[in-house]
């Protein structure tokens, strides 16, 4: 990212007469943006199978890789409220790493969520089927991604609102399951012989009954259900006073995740063992079933539906942000740097929905859907840690090259100096973690044919005159900064 194009901040009128992205989501849109993003479909259908390979230790699993990402996300908020003219990490993480960083980034972020979107689709069209099972499936299918391009073609406002209630509907469920739960425990609730209590959770094999590698398995499953806690990072641009809204975000998230996440979890196994859990089942389901509530599946299936219509729209909104700002940069075509008059990306808009068609036919195909499901889920869990990856080193580099910017920072990342390599080294755990299932390592093995195919498309964005320009220009900045850094240490 060059200074070229970091020319005007967004809310500027932009040098070419292009209307520039607006300033339209508020606290409560950011924040419940930040929820929506920290609490994915994984939560609600992932969970049964993550307490029946863990048990109880499932409950550190999630604590675990809510505190790594934590920082990421701290790292991420320093950064961009660095510059308020980047539109994005993906803005950053060229201005700081080079051209390569804006267009791996910004075009692997788009994939993340194309692949999330194409399952989601896919999910979408078999819940629905859950009232309507005459009805085929194609036809779910394409409303979902035509609602979805009519709810993001209006404003950001349309956007933001939708999410909104999306993410209200999580909150919800997951509160009323904790009520209900707390309510069945204090009332010691039986079934099947078993008494809904608190030593649940270490009477039936201990806290980590499956061993160390069933410890190891939940993190394979887990950190799917974080993708899109970075979302608020794509939301910078259209985010009204990002100085004191996306702190606000931010900091809320590790409160969430021990709220929804672990709180839920804890619940669930307090009612029942671990052991009376499956990964056929979403847990919430028998848990409103257990409690007499008429037509448990039908709520839960509707909690579901729109959990997973969440994740596409904010995969649509994300996808489409991302790739007009490669089109602002050079890497993707100029057709996608157009917005329309109500300053939404239309065009890029389009693109991204077009490619979730591919959930149409997926719809169709042979064989079975779960191994689909892990396939393509692990894929994009490995592709957002690429991203999360270079939001880290984007980081280390700021500190080092800029540390007056760092200095003068009212939201700085707590332990700056070293949580990046502890985060890092993390992201290299789960990386082995998905080699000792055959299942996550199949997608481990295809992940890297996406970045040979990106490597392909960067050198052939790299013979562009312009694109050449502006990596001199960006080699230019960088000696100058290191001269400066020099000067400072003589001094």
């Amino acid at each position: 990212m060059t200074e070229k194009t970091l020319d005007k901040a967004p809310g500027e009128e932009s040098t070419d007469g292009n209307p520039p992205l607006e300033r339209a989501l508020s606290n409560r849109h950011i924040q419940l943006m930040a929820i929506g993003g920290a609490i994915g479909t994984g939560l609600f259908m992932g969970s049964g199978k993550t307490i029946s390979v863990a048990g109880p230790s499932v409950i550190f699993v999630y604590m675990v890789i809510g505190f790594m990402l934590f920082f990421v996300m701290r790292a991420m908020g320093e950064l961009l409220l660095s510059n308020l003219k980047y539109k994005n990490f993906g803005d950053f993480a060229g201005d700081l790493l080079g051209p390569w960083a804006s267009f791996f980034t910004g075009w692997t972020y788009w994939f993340c969520w194309i692949v999330t979107g194409i399952a989601d689709v896919v999910a979408i069209a078999h819940y629905v089927a859950f009232w309507w099972p005459d009805l085929a499936l194609w036809i779910p299918a394409i409303l979902c991604i035509l609602v979805l391009l009519a709810l993001n073609l209006p404003t950001v406002r349309a956007f933001g609102e939708t999410e909104f209630w999306f993410a209200l509907i999580k909150i919800i469920a997951i509160m009323a399951l904790i009520v209900v739960g707390l309510v069945m425990i204090i009332m010691s609730f039986e079934t099947d012989g078993a008494r809904a209590s608190f030593t649940n959770l270490w009477e039936h094999g201990g806290m980590f009954p499956t061993g160390f590698m069933g410890f190891v398995a939940g993190f394979q499953i887990a950190v799917f259900a974080f993708v899109g806690i970075e979302l608020v990072g794509t939301a910078a641009a259209e985010t009204k006073d990002p100085e004191r809204n996306l702190p606000r975000a931010v900091n809320s998230i590790p409160i969430r995740v021990l709220l929804f996440y672990v709180g839920a979890l804890f619940i669930l196994m307090a009612v029942r063992p671990w052991t009376s859990y499956s990964a056929d089942e979403s847990p919430f389901v028998g848990m409103f079933a257990l409690a007499g509530l008429v037509g448990a599946a039908g709520v839960i299936n509707f909690v579901v539906l729109t959990s997973a219509t969440s994740s596409a729209n904010s995969g649509i909104y994300s996808t489409s942000r991302m790739v007009y700002g490669l089109a602002r940069e050079g890497d993707a075509p100029k057709v996608f740097g157009k917005l329309s008059s109500r300053k939404v990306p239309k065009n890029a808009l389009i693109f991204s929905c077009m490619f979730l068609l591919a959930g149409v036919a997926l719809l169709y195909a042979e064989g079975s859907v779960a191994e689909a499901f892990t396939l393509v889920t692990t894929i994009s869990a490995l592709c957002f840690m690429f991203v999360w990856s270079i939001i880290l080193i984007s980081y280390i580099v700021y500190r080092r090259r800029r540390p007056e910017l760092n200095e003068a920072s009212k939201f700085k990342m707590p332990g700056g100096l070293f949580m990046p390599y502890v985060v890092l080294a993390f992201f290299g755990f789960i990386i082995w973690a998905l080699t000792t299932q055959p299942d996550t390592l199949m997608a481990l093995v295809f992940t890297p044919i996406w970045f040979v195919a990106l490597g392909l498309g960067y050198l052939m964005v790299r013979r562009n005159p312009e694109h050449a320009a502006i990596r001199a220009e960006h080699d230019a900045k960088v000696a100058a900064e290191h001269a400066a850094r020099r000067a400072r240490l003589r001094a």
